[in-house]
């Protein structure tokens, strides 16, 4: 087991990271940049250090900078959280050259699920569903013409990278080139990479991912499912688990296609497939996200396995301790994302000093967060300030015991979106379940309207 970890990250997945180090005996190294020397995470680590400027460019994604700290101090490992250098195949390659071990997959895996393109290939070869598209497209006259035999509405996707980036909607044919040029021109920047792909566009679809654990011995386990259709802009705002809507059939299936992919690729560390399911009860293989998921929380409360800390095991070599059928899922869980922004101001980002701050307790209510009293947030980084978990005997207590929670939740000095979750959980599309990735969209509109009325 590794006795001292780097944590290549920051605010509320740092401080998570850190606590299940403390717990496991393991030192911890937090960086920083000149922009986070009062954060939280850097006052919890053992060491910390600055990498750099405010900028993440500067700081977070400094390579050179990370791995210098890292031998300096003799950490053995990088856990890279989520977001940031976490699915990036350049750093986890420069970590296996400096015999730093990567808390994640290597950077062959990486690189072959970053691959949007490869990954539908390797899918479809293991017999996973994928959504009906093309491969990589070498022209937007070549894409005019398999975007006509695909049909409208359709996607554009960027073969790499992630987080929304290089996705466009296409409604009509005389959309299309002007919407592959934007996406491309995003992905290129994004990613430094503009290769381009096509999938139907189904509609209306629910947004699936299994969670899976896998070590190095070739074991792997699906720790069930969340359901992430809440979304505004391909950003989760709400997940909870099980899903609301899935057959028993359904769920089963696809959790035997989430280890088929987990094989296909000789995965180890933690992952998620993430799966489209239709009106129809069909479901298909969107994308493997190789990291950590900012939801994971969700999953930890359900199965009662705190994933960080078997990330860090299997990562060390550590077989898995359970099979499949010593999984078991216990109630109903649901997680909101706090950010600081105001809904009112078209989610304006919110920032500065934290004048006030109570957390909601009670009895299977978490709070993953890296805030606390008069802490200065800066505006260079993610407007995610926290994380509220609830876990309930079932659905209905779950949603009751989140309205309960949210509500004593108080973050003075900035604005939150607090009262839109609780907006949300009382429509009536997510009281029945019967919500989709639409959902926003539709709420939004209603919203307006009454406003103007």
């Amino acid at each position: 087991m590794f006795s001292k970890i780097l944590i290549a990250n920051r605010g509320e997945i740092a401080v998570r990271i850190i606590r299940a180090c403390r717990e496991m005996g393991i030192s911890t190294v937090a960086i920083y940049s000149k922009a986070d020397k009062e954060a939280m995470h850097v006052q919890l680590a053992d060491e910390s250090y600055c990498v750099g400027d405010s900028k993440v460019a500067d700081s977070y994604l400094n390579m050179p900078a990370i791995l210098t700290v890292a031998i300096q101090s003799g950490a053995q490992a990088i856990h890279p959280g989520y977001g940031l250098l976490s699915e990036n195949a350049k750093f986890v390659q420069l970590c296996e050259q400096c015999n730093i071990e990567f808390i994640g997959p290597t950077s062959e895996m990486i690189s072959l699920l970053g691959d949007k393109d490869k990954a539908r290939k390797t899918m479809r070869a293991a017999g996973v569903p994928v959504t009906p598209g093309t491969d990589v497209l070498e022209s937007v006259e070549e894409a005019k013409e398999k975007a006509d035999e695909i049909g409208y509405p359709l996607l554009i996707k960027a073969r790499s990278g992630g987080g929304g980036r290089g996705i466009r909607l296409v409604k009509t044919a005389k959309e299309f080139e002007n919407a592959y040029n934007s996406a491309y021109a995003e992905a290129e920047s994004a990613f430094g990479d503009g290769a381009l792909y096509i999938e139907k566009f189904l509609k209306p679809v629910k947004h699936i991912e299994m969670q899976l654990l896998c070590d190095k011995m070739g074991n792997a386990l699906c720790l069930g499912e969340r359901e992430c259709s809440v979304q505004r802009h391909n950003q989760k705002l709400i997940e909870e688990s099980p899903s609301p809507s899935i057959p028993e059939d359904t769920r089963k299936a696809m959790m035997e296609a989430a280890i088929k992919a987990a094989h296909a690729v000789n995965y180890n560390s933690v992952g998620t497939v993430e799966f489209l399911y239709d009106k129809d009860g069909n479901f298909y293989f969107m994308e493997m996200n190789t990291r950590l998921q900012v939801e994971h929380g969700v999953t930890e409360m359900v199965t009662g396995m705190d994933l960080v800390q078997w990330q860090i095991r299997v990562a060390a070599g550590k077989e898995l301790a359970r099979k499949q059928e010593d999984i078991y899922f216990h109630g109903h869980t649901i997680e909101c994302r706090i950010n600081a922004e105001d809904p009112d101001r078209n989610y304006m980002p919110s920032c500065g000093r934290i004048t006030g701050l109570h957390v909601p307790g009670g009895s299977f209510v978490r709070f993953d967060t890296a805030l606390y009293q008069d802490y200065l947030i800066p505006p260079f980084y993610d407007s995610m300030i926290g994380k509220v978990i609830v876990q309930g005997r079932n659905r209905e207590l779950a949603i009751r015991k989140m309205k309960m929670a949210l509500s004593e939740l108080s973050v003075q000095g900035i604005k939150i979106n607090r009262d839109l979750m609780i907006d949300i959980l009382s429509a009536k599309e997510f009281a029945d379940g019967s919500y989709t990735t639409d959902f926003m969209e539709d709420f939004e509109k209603r919203k307006a309207k009454k406003e103007d009325n």
